[in-house]
């Protein structure tokens, strides 16, 4: 795909959304805002209604909306309701750019650049790092992967959501970032309620706990990732500090602290068994960048 045209050109391209959720009414929210004909689609057609109030137009099937426009963004639930909305229509997705920002797997996005390039369609994929109300605001990042051309043909267009950051020609290399950035932000997550859940049973307030203590607290530790990125991909495993045989005996405390708190250890037991699985395996002299060979090695075995 080619674009000569300006900017101010590329700026009112037509674009269609199918799928007004929270996310997909956020989109096409932001594209209305920023000057686009904006034709939308949603099985329950009166969530349009505020969006043709704004100016989008509603299209009464899928086939009208996808002809609507030569950029079509699919946000629906999961990756089967995808297929359910545009398998019946693609003789439409011919030489249209698909944008998909329906979250899912690397595998389920490979498989459906296939399905949706050998039906003639443009196909990038997608994974938002934002939650709607982000949407069109600073802080919010879409991860792309796919048809390099189809991207940089529409993405002043896909700027509209957010900082668009491209991360190669494999389909599945967005849906992968995604999913491992929130690993990274669930890890973090689990902590901090497990955190304030301690504090809190002897009356501690989280609100106060978090701003004093535990954010200071984390900006340090985030600090060490980077050296630990480092290693990680030197396949050093460090341990001189903070050996693992040490830390697993510490883990002893915080987990029978917890449970005489009256706390459940859901949150926190399975990077205890990790640390004590290594410990077995003779790897106590490491640290817990060494616990990456484990968790590459795939569950063990039933």
């Amino acid at each position: 795909m080619t674009d000569s045209r300006t900017r101010q050109e590329r700026a009112a391209d037509p674009v269609t959304v199918l799928g007004l959720g929270a996310m997909g009414t956020a989109l096409a929210g932001a594209l209305l805002a920023g000057g686009h004909d904006v034709t939308v689609w949603n099985r329950t057609a009166a969530r349009a209604e505020p969006l043709v109030a704004r100016g989008a137009r509603a299209a009464a099937t899928v086939e009208e909306a996808v002809t609507a426009s030569p950029l079509v963004i699919v946000c629906v639930l999961d990756d089967d309701a995808v297929h359910q909305t545009l398998g019946p229509v693609t003789p439409a997705l011919a030489d249209r750019a698909l944008v998909n920002l329906t979250n899912g797997t690397p595998a389920q996005a490979r498989a459906t650049s296939a399905w949706a390039t050998g039906h003639g369609a443009h196909y990038v994929d997608g994974g938002i790092m934002a939650i709607p109300p982000m949407i069109g605001h600073p802080g919010a990042t879409v991860l792309y992967s796919g048809d390099q051309a189809a991207f940089a043909t529409h993405r002043e267009t896909l700027e509209r959501f957010g900082a668009a950051t491209f991360l190669g020609t494999d389909p599945g290399a967005a849906a992968l970032h995604d999913l491992a950035l929130l690993s990274g932000m669930y890890g973090m997550l689990g902590g901090f309620l497990h955190a304030v859940a301690m504090v809190g049973t002897e009356g501690g307030k989280a609100a106060e706990f978090t701003s004093a203590l535990l954010i200071p607290w984390l900006n340090t530790m985030m600090t060490a990732l980077p050296e630990y990125a480092r290693q990680i991909d030197a396949g050093e495993t460090g341990g001189h500090d903070s050996n693992l045989a040490m830390q697993s005996v510490g883990y002893v405390n915080l987990i029978e602290g917890s449970r005489a708190q009256g706390l459940r250890t859901d949150l926190i037991e399975p990077m205890r068994n990790l640390i004590d699985r290594a410990v077995a395996e003779g790897k106590g002299g490491e640290d817990l960048q060494g616990l990456v060979p484990l968790i590459t090695a795939g569950p063990p075995a039933a």
